[in-house]
């Protein structure tokens, strides 16, 4: 029931896995193929008009101009699941953007948005996909990943608790980091 992480002497492109019986194929999305960029705009919106992505549909701002923008961007890599890899029916999408550690002087990864349509929630789909976030985020040398989760997502804070993922602290005494932000108009 576990993913095969590819092997770090390979570039990490798509992991392969089965559980109950079907399969789950699980690739870094390619924002020049139709169809990954067609599956990646639907998916971020199905989550965008989720209660925990805010219950608003992406703006037509957003769906026009995502795929371009993200391609523009280097730092930024995608993964999708699908139930085969046929690729005809899309399972889950997590979107990461590459930061930077001044402590560690290495990048981080900072997972942005993680989607798994309701259908297929508890069957580990969002953990194949991570399993490829990893081996990613290895490949470019990253010192860790991050990751926003609102405080009622207990489904997610579950998933990211099995997976390693703890609150921030630098010290217990000072409390653990919260995430802020400020629109620019």
């Amino acid at each position: 029931m576990s993913a095969q992480a590819p092997s770090s002497a390979a570039s990490p492109e798509t992991v392969a896995s089965a559980a109950a019986g079907a399969d789950v194929y699980v690739c870094r999305a390619d924002y020049a193929n139709p169809r990954h960029a067609q599956v990646l705009v639907e998916l971020l919106d199905a989550y965008a008009q989720d209660p925990m992505g805010g219950g608003e549909p992406l703006s037509d701002f957003a769906k026009q101009n995502l795929i371009a923008c993200l391609a523009a961007r280097p730092q930024a890599f995608s993964v999708l699941a699908f139930a085969s890899a046929d690729e005809t029916q899309p399972l889950g999408l997590i979107n990461c953007i590459e930061g930077f550690s001044t402590f560690a002087c290495k990048p981080l990864v900072n997972v942005h948005d993680v989607v798994v349509l309701p259908t297929y929630r508890g069957q580990r789909v969002a953990e194949r996909m991570f399993t490829l976030v990893h081996a990613i985020a290895k490949e470019r040398g990253a010192c860790k990943l991050t990751l926003e989760v609102l405080s009622g997502n207990l489904g997610a804070l579950r998933l990211y608790t099995r997976l390693g993922f703890a609150q921030y602290q630098l010290d217990p005494a000072a409390g653990s980091a919260q995430f802020l932000q400020k629109w620019l108009d």
